[in-house]
């Protein structure tokens, strides 16, 4: 099952206010929005894919829990991006400063940020080329670090501020380098 995108404008143009309650009225669909308007509602994962996804976000609670850096987010957050896009990357984070920074409404809602850290698992559903147009936008709407893991090739696309795109064949495990300080993502239970 492969992503619906709604072209909505101009015959309606949600507010964020309008979009945010439709997501909260229909809770058992995921939606995204782009910065142009389009609805996006994204299918389910498979098993093993949510099972992925479980691992994944669990590695960097748990790396969180100690260093009490930041807050992690799980695929079902919705973040409200600089050029007005709203994503639902499948595992984040912010840093603490910036968290405490938001209102206590804020942090109830779609949070109004780009994270600093996000990863997107490729789902054997999801389309290459549109998961790599996001985590270009993650980047450049603020995003210091995201790892885009494509299980089928066994390839990480690393993206970085200011840097070229890094590839990588295989891995063993990422280093969360100066954004998450001393994260190690094992990927054997990735892969």
């Amino acid at each position: 099952m492969t992503a619906l995108t709604l072209k909505l404008n101009p015959v309606i143009q949600l507010t964020d206010e309008q979009f945010y309650q439709l997501c909260q009225a229909n809770e058992n669909l995921r939606f995204e929005r782009t910065a142009t308007g389009e609805l996006i509602i994204m299918p389910p994962v498979g098993g093993e894919t949510g099972n992925r996804n479980a691992g994944l976000t669990a590695q960097v609670w748990l790396w969180n829990e100690q260093n009490k850096l930041g807050i992690v987010f799980d695929s079902s957050t919705g973040f409200k991006l600089p050029n007005g896009a709203d994503r639902s990357p499948d595992a984040s984070w912010v840093t603490l400063e910036r968290w405490n920074a938001l209102t206590q409404e804020q942090q109830t809602r779609f949070l109004p940020l780009c994270p600093d850290f996000v990863v997107e698992l490729l789902s054997p559903s999801d389309s290459l080329k549109v998961a790599q147009e996001k985590m270009k936008e993650y980047r450049d709407n603020g995003a210091r670090l995201g790892w885009l893991i494509n299980r089928k090739s066994r390839q990480v696309e690393i993206y970085r501020q200011g840097k070229e795109l890094e590839v990588l064949e295989s891995p063993a495990s990422l280093s969360g380098e100066d954004v998450l300080p001393g994260f190690i993502l094992n990927l054997e239970s990735i892969w």
